[in-house]
């Protein structure tokens, strides 16, 4: 689902509204009109304010990741003209335990050496690069997926540029029904174990971490029942411009 979509609808719906009401303006006498009664605000409750807090934290969830690539130079420190095989590639060589022989992901090494350069998808794992500036800093940032055989499981990466480095500032690997970019946040959408549900998890930046890090997690009910899958698997270790392919 394109993340423009809901608000070009919201626009055209409001569009719609504010026709009818000027439509309607023109033949009424201007009098007030009641619009019926208004519920009564009520203030939140706090419930059990006596309850011990927590110790620690009732979800473990993977903290902020940022690591330099090795092996990948930025020409121009143009993080366009990184070669987007490169840089899986490094990933590749950099963890032999997940993607070796015996690797959990060893399907996928095999798969890339399909792969090059400015050719995405098909029998090649890597999916088509997405530049948008994510950081703040103005220069555009990298948004990378490649699938994870021979299993059912999509990694995301994103990459920017520091000090002539590209580094990469989120990494994580989920089964997935989609992705998007909406504004500088990422939102990953994920089957539910409910048909008719889906998970959607949304990373931002923050810059003191200097990292995509996790904002919210949704479950939330889509209606038409065509994501009713089993739950997706547990996340394995390892202003707004429009996408950019490549």
């Amino acid at each position: 689902m394109p993340a423009r979509r809901p608000a070009r609808t919201a626009l055209a719906v409001t569009a719609v509204a504010l026709l009818s009401a000027t439509a309607a303006a023109c033949g009424d006498t201007g009098a007030l009109q009641g619009a019926g009664p208004t519920p009564t605000a009520v203030s939140p409750t706090r419930l059990w304010p006596d309850l011990r807090p927590a110790s620690s934290p009732a979800y473990p969830y993977d903290p902020a990741k940022r690591e330099t690539v090795k092996g990948v130079t930025v020409p121009g420190d143009d993080i366009r003209k990184v070669d987007p095989v490169e840089v899986v590639e490094a990933e590749l060589r950099a963890r032999p335990d997940d993607y070796g022989s015996k690797g959990a992901y060893h399907a996928t090494a095999d798969r890339m050496k399909r792969c090059r350069p400015g050719a995405y998808g098909g029998r090649c794992p890597l999916l088509k690069p997405y530049y948008r500036d994510l950081t703040g800093d103005g220069r555009a940032d990298l948004t990378l997926g490649f699938r994870l055989y021979p299993g059912n499981q999509t990694a995301v990466r994103v990459y920017t540029v520091e000090r002539h480095t590209l580094v990469q500032v989120l990494a994580d690997n989920d089964a997935l029904i989609g992705v998007e970019l909406a504004g500088r946040a990422l939102i990953e959408r994920s089957p539910a174990d409910i048909s008719g549900y889906e998970y959607r998890t949304t990373w931002v930046w923050d810059p003191g971490q200097r990292a995509m890090v996790f904002s919210r997690d949704e479950y939330l009910h889509v209606g038409d029942g065509r994501h009713g899958k089993t739950p997706s698997p547990a996340r394995s270790p390892s202003p707004s411009a429009a996408e950019s392919p490549r």
